[in-house]
């Protein structure tokens, strides 16, 4: 019974989290590019790493909390003009080696020792050198813990309630503009280039312009889930690297692409699944076959495992349609 009341904590408690917000929040901007407009996005990892350094170091240089967003913001559309504007003719596998190499160079440059003094190189920017005007926004007490049922956080500092509840208010927000979006004729459009950009190209549509727009709006709403990762932890360049973008892409195709709700959906199983099986292992599997620091390992590994039979068995994933689906673009 106790047992059973652990994974019920747990599983509630990757719910709350905002770290399962943020990365519900990037999957849905992978979702514009991968699900909606066929662009094998394999950096979206790079967007969430640029949204976290333009609201960390505008802060941390005298800058409001606002501004730190715009500029966050502003890196991310920067970075998808200059990724996409000589790219965006490549497709499929191309298109993968070319972002995947971007995000990279984003990690590696953020973590070059020659620019401790800016980004923190390898050991990043301490979450408590920008979050300070986060948590004084908090209309919470600015210290102590809440519990509702078995789950305790502090009201507003650090991974708190406050942080939740934006975290989740920002990833409903994302969810409806794109939902309003692509019930819209520029929607429309961009789907029908995901079918056959040929066919829209032949109605007069300029399909290079649409996959830039569709490029800058998810980088933009991937680099808003980098911040809410950023404000619950620290802005390490490790932290948001290529293993990032493939759990991006594993909560993305559980859910399902190219729907509205499917990264949300996706996420919060993602994050169930992990806490949940740490849990069981670590009640049934004696220390002496797999101790503490294997069993994350051993979540990976099943959790990969897990993405080859979605992919090959229901590439729509729980919410998608197979027929919306395209791998290729």
């Amino acid at each position: 019974m106790n047992f059973l009341f652990t994974l019920f904590q747990d599983g509630g408690a990757a719910i709350i989290s905002a770290t399962t917000a943020a990365f519900a929040i990037a999957a849905i901007g992978l979702n514009v590019h991968f699900g909606y407009t066929g662009l094998v996005n394999i950096g979206q990892a790079g967007f969430m790493l640029l949204g976290a350094y333009g609201l960390a170091i505008t802060i941390e240089f005298g800058g409001p909390l606002w501004l730190g967003v715009i500029v966050g913001l502003a890196a991310a559309a920067l970075f998808a003009l200059i990724l996409g504007i000589p790219t965006l003719r490549l497709r499929g596998d191309y298109l993968a080696i070319v972002t995947i190499a971007a995000a990279e160079i984003i990690r590696i440059v953020g973590g070059d020792q020659s620019l401790a003094p800016v980004t923190g190189g390898v050991a990043g920017i301490a979450g408590s050198r920008y979050s300070g005007e986060f948590i004084a926004l908090s209309p919470f007490p600015k210290s102590g813990l809440f519990t509702i049922g078995p789950w305790t956080y502090p009201y507003s500092a650090g991974n708190s309630w406050w942080l939740s509840l934006v975290g989740w208010a920002v990833a409903a927000l994302c969810a409806l503009v794109v939902f309003l979006l692509f019930r819209s004729p520029w929607g429309r459009t961009i789907r029908g280039i995901r079918e056959d950009e040929d066919a829209v190209r032949s109605l007069g549509k300029n399909v290079y312009l649409y996959k830039i727009q569709s490029l800058v709006l998810g980088g933009v709403i991937g680099a808003l889930g980098g911040m809410v990762f950023a404000l619950g932890a620290s802005v390490q360049p490790d932290a948001l690297g290529r293993t990032t973008t493939f759990l991006l892409y594993t909560t993305l195709l559980l859910g399902g692409a190219a729907t509205v709700l499917g990264p949300v959906l996706g996420s919060f199983l993602y994050f169930i699944f992990v806490v949940w099986l740490q849990d069981v292992v670590t009640q049934f599997v004696p220390s002496s076959i797999m101790n503490q620091q294997q069993i994350p390992e051993f979540t990976y590994i099943l959790v990969g495992v897990g993405l080859m039979l979605l992919v090959i068995f229901r590439p729509q994933g729980i919410l998608g349609n197979k027929k919306e689906l395209s791998f290729g673009a």
